[in-house]
């Protein structure tokens, strides 16, 4: 049986993946935007593969009734979308569609478009280029005209205006773009309080069972990636949603439980602070001495004679 990677075909630059599917040559050799419509439809004329991209690709579906391909898995992508992938990611391509009005902007920017620019380092820092498909950003209409009215700038610098100013507009576009997306992210994390809610309840059931069950004594401690797989998110997209919700990323949050259950522990029990530590997934006692003293101010010993 073939494996995934038997399928997969990275894309190095830019033009080699315009080659790769028919498209135009871009408008420069480090970065493209592509306004996919009626007029210019996006039809492989292959089966679906497997892409890692060696730059940036930010989709934004403005009007689809398909799928999208992500790993092993499709998921809808709505009208009103936007997906963000960093390089190296592994990806599929877009599933065929029966929608004859589909639309999307496709931008991709390689790396060395931003070099020299603040931006270069900026965009590592927006957590939701690691984000999956099913927490693709969800934008409202007012919101969608302004993302686009961004693309339309950059579409119209790069078919009129290529002179030696058009790279610093381009990427004060693309620094726009991605501060937009940032704000509307908080916004969606915000107008989906409900749904979080429950899964701060879900986190916080999901520890309490990790602790009672002994799993810390198996597999130590509890971690961001063992979280966030059992709630079906991505790591980032967990932190970032807490950020919003609580001020705290996710690793700091296992941290809180975990001293709530050492501060419970100290004061109910007499295990000594070795065997609270172990309990709690610590390889060494010293860790968990650190940690408590960091959060609390006080050594577990100095917490736990406050009792007497």
């Amino acid at each position: 049986m073939k494996s995934k990677d038997d399928h997969l075909k990275k894309f190095r630059s830019i033009s080699e993946i315009h080659k790769a599917f028919g498209m135009p040559k871009p408008q420069h050799p480090l970065m493209s935007l592509t306004h996919f419509n009626p007029e210019n439809p996006f039809n492989p004329d292959h089966a679906i593969i497997y892409d890692v991209l060696e730059f940036y690709k930010i989709t934004f579906v403005t009007r689809h009734s398909g799928r999208m391909k992500y790993g092993q898995g499709y998921y809808d992508f709505d009208e009103g979308s936007m997906l963000f992938l960093a390089p190296n990611q592994i990806v599929g391509t877009s599933e065929r569609s029966d929608d004859k009005g589909a639309s999307s902007y496709v931008l991709m920017v390689h790396p060395d478009f931003l070099m020299g620019y603040p931006l270069a380092k900026k965009i590592t820092e927006y957590g939701y280029f690691s984000y999956s498909v099913n927490e693709a950003l969800h934008v409202s209409d007012e919101e969608k005209e302004t993302i686009i009215s961004v693309f339309r700038i950059m579409e119209q610098e790069l078919k009129n205006r290529v002179d030696e100013f058009s790279q610093e507009v381009i990427i004060a576009q693309i620094e726009l773009l991605l501060s937009y997306a940032n704000r509307f992210y908080k916004r969606q994390f915000v107008t989906r309080k409900a749904v979080n809610n429950d899964l701060l309840q879900k986190m916080e059931a999901l520890l309490d069972g990790y602790f009672k069950s002994e799993q810390a004594l198996r597999d130590g401690l509890p971690t961001v990636q063992y979280l966030s797989a059992q709630l079906h998110m991505t790591p980032g997209y967990l932190s970032d949603m807490l950020r919003s919700l609580i001020g705290t990323n996710a690793q700091q949050y296992i941290h809180d439980k975990l001293i709530a259950k050492a501060k419970e522990k100290l004061s109910t029990t007499d295990l000594s602070v070795g065997e609270i530590a172990y309990e709690l997934g610590f390889g060494h006692s010293q860790s968990f001495s650190k940690l408590f003293k960091n959060k609390t101010n006080l050594s577990p010993l100095e917490f736990r004679s406050s009792f007497n």
